[in-house]
């Protein structure tokens, strides 16, 4: 059973990473795409870092962000096999893959993203990811921005008519032709010292805002949805 599952791997890793990277960009070219607050995201660059924050729901409509802001973007991708294939696939549009998350080697990632956010002042973090709960900032977040000394944007990547997968989710994938707007939020800033209490208090104003705004978006984009 475990040859048959490297095997598999094997075959997604070094076999499916070239197409499904060219599948993507295809793909990416029906889209129509926007954004919202782009420049005050290229001013504070110039000086200072930036961690983008959004849901694991909806990191398909930012694949491209490297390309499109002209640099790269660091982020942290689990260790797992799905992790693998991913790596693969983003590194080639300009992430920069950091293997770990929240249940394995997330605090050695942790470190990692700091040195590569000292180095590009730029990383993109699945908040919720990669496992839930859903819509939940997980505490890797604010922890990123104060050791970097990063300010945190939240990222609202919005579907006019996207397809809604049955996944822990809800994992959304924009349909063809259809509108999708990248709308970056005001920039957070984090204290460098934090007490427990103070730390939770930014970590859920972050989230409630993040949940208010993601759903004024989707309002105001007229987004219909539909299971795939």
């Amino acid at each position: 059973m475990n040859l048959i599952k490297e095997t598999k791997f094997f075959f997604i890793k070094h076999l499916l990473t070239f197409p499904a990277y060219y599948l993507l960009s295809l793909y990416a070219k029906t889209v129509r795409l926007r954004f919202e607050g782009e420049e005050a995201i290229r001013n504070h660059l110039e000086e200072g870092r930036i961690v983008l924050a959004s849901w694991h729901q909806r990191f398909f409509g930012g694949f491209y962000l490297p390309r499109i802001l002209g640099r790269p973007i660091c982020i942290m991708i689990s260790r797992s096999r799905d992790g693998d294939f991913i790596a693969d696939v983003v590194e080639r549009i300009g992430w920069i893959p950091v293997r770990g998350s929240s249940s394995r080697g997330g605090k050695q990632a942790l470190r990692i993203l700091v040195d590569e956010i000292t180095r590009t002042r730029l990383a993109g973090h699945i908040v919720d990811g990669p496992t839930g709960p859903p819509h939940v900032i997980k505490p890797g977040l604010i922890s990123l921005a104060q050791s970097s000394g990063a300010v945190i944007c939240p990222t609202y990547v919005l579907y006019e008519n996207p397809w809604i997968f049955n996944s822990w989710d809800r994992f959304m994938v924009p349909k063809p032709f259809s509108r999708v707007t990248i709308r970056f939020g005001p920039l957070e800033p984090v204290p460098p010292e934090m007490d427990a209490a103070q730390f939770e208090e930014v970590r859920l104003r972050i989230e409630q805002t993040m949940l208010e705004e993601y759903e004024r978006g989707d309002r105001d984009l007229g987004g219909r949805t539909r299971r795939a």
